[in-house]
């Protein structure tokens, strides 16, 4: 039988039959394509409604970064991720920071930037001043079509056009600054910029191309500071160690990468569990640390002259707490409980102070013992249970690889067939 991934309408199959048609292609096993439809906290149902395609649901370990106070205030803060070490290095690093008094927040409005392209524009300076001497009619056409919105104080707040210049020709672009409140924004803004791209259109004389919302949302910042005493981040050597690390990741985009990807471990999991955007937070994190034209580290680590170190962190963060899958998903209801926000902007801050945390704990930990140490006895465990280790097994297997130094599948394989022959 020839196999072919063409399917006709395979929205239209109801789960059971898009998974067997999967089942059949891919040869799974009953116990494989039965895992697929134990969503656990996830109805099926639900799942179907939020993508396309549905045939089960991929289930992330949820935990609790503990022990963070911001702005005086206790948080847990919810984080889905696959990676081990992650959720007790944030959790240890905001035990050092509630030393130094905790994490600082603060944040600008939620405002979200919409773009329209007009190209084939004749004069297209002039045109700019055209669009600009339409600002209320444009704002106003732009909040028409969410009243709901503006209502809660939100909606279209200003333009600003600019022209640029690429190698098939000039553009002029109309960016609308929207106020979106508790919600991301997409939707929302977007159906603006469709609404308003006829009226761009009539009035510069060019063709409209692309109405898009930017995930380079430099409008929507989350700031947080954090000041550690030295004599709770192991001294001054410790503090040094970290400065310097922070000055190598600044200047080399090759270190800046990794620099801001400890950074996004914590923010994408706690964006992830309140299933907000995490590819929209990361594109616009990324943009930002390279928006001055040279790629360098988002925060920002020195020592004050107490001799203590001080670390700060500035990013976009377009979240929200409100619509699509944040208020469909019934974990993401949960981890909002969690957390006890009252606005997208307070979710934006905390998620902000905790991927300060965890650059924390990984700077501390590269600057002192080197970060495989804690990292590798968690990877440890999940190789050991790759290679098929259970119960006590798991931790023997691990330990035994960890105390060699030789934590791969192969020698957790080995450790696991020794033991075995000898409990015979």
């Amino acid at each position: 039988m020839n196999k072919t991934s063409a399917f006709s309408g395979f929205y239209k199959f109801s789960i059971e039959k898009r998974l067997q048609h999967v089942k059949e292609f891919a040869n799974l096993t009953d116990e494989e394509s039965n895992l697929l439809k134990n969503t656990g906290s996830l109805p099926l149902k639900s799942a179907d409604r939020m993508i396309e395609n549905v045939i089960g649901a991929f289930p992330v370990p949820l935990g609790i970064a503990v022990n963070f106070l911001i702005n005086k205030r206790d948080y847990l803060i919810p984080m889905a991720i696959e990676e081990p070490s992650v959720v007790a290095a944030a959790s240890y690093a905001a035990k050092m920071a509630r030393e130094g008094g905790g994490f600082y927040t603060s944040s600008t409005p939620p405002i979200m930037i919409g773009q329209i392209q007009a190209v084939d524009v004749k004069a297209p300076h002039r045109a700019r001043m055209i669009v600009y001497s339409h600002k209320k009619e444009i704002l106003k056409k732009a909040n028409e079509q969410d009243p709901v919105l503006v209502s809660l104080g939100g909606g279209a707040k200003d333009l600003e056009v600019k022209i640029i210049r690429t190698p098939i020709g000039t553009m002029l672009i109309t960016e609308l600054h929207v106020d979106c409140r508790d919600i991301m924004g997409a939707n929302a803004v977007n159906t603006m910029l469709e609404a308003v791209a006829p009226f761009i259109e009539k009035i510069t004389g060019g063709h409209v191309h692309l109405r898009i919302i930017s995930n380079l949302a430099t409008k929507r910042l989350a700031r947080a500071h954090v000041t550690v005493p030295k004599e709770v981040i192991g001294g001054t050597d410790v503090v040094d160690g970290v400065v310097q690390a922070y000055h190598f990741a600044a200047v080399d985009p090759y270190r800046a990468a990794t620099h801001n990807k400890g950074i996004l471990n914590g923010v994408i999991a706690a964006v992830l569990a309140t299933c907000n955007d995490h590819r929209a937070v990361e594109a616009g994190a990324h943009a930002y640390a390279a928006r001055t034209g040279h790629y360098t580290t988002l925060s920002m680590w020195e020592k004050n002259k107490e001799g203590d170190l001080v670390g700060s962190l500035e990013m976009p963060m377009a979240v929200g707490t409100v619509g699509g899958a944040i208020s469909t998903h019934p974990v993401s209801r949960i981890a909002l409980k969690i957390l006890r926000v009252k606005s997208a902007n307070e979710l934006g801050e905390v998620i902000t102070a905790l991927g300060l945390a965890q650059n924390l704990a990984a700077l501390r930990a590269l600057s002192q013992e080197g970060i495989q140490r804690g990292h590798m006895r968690l990877h440890a465990r999940n190789i050991a249970i790759a290679a098929g280790a259970t119960n006590e097994l798991v931790d023997i297997v691990s330990e035994q690889m960890v105390k060699e130094r030789k934590i791969r599948i192969d020698r957790a394989r080995e450790i696991l067939g020794q033991f075995r022959k000898t409990s015979v």
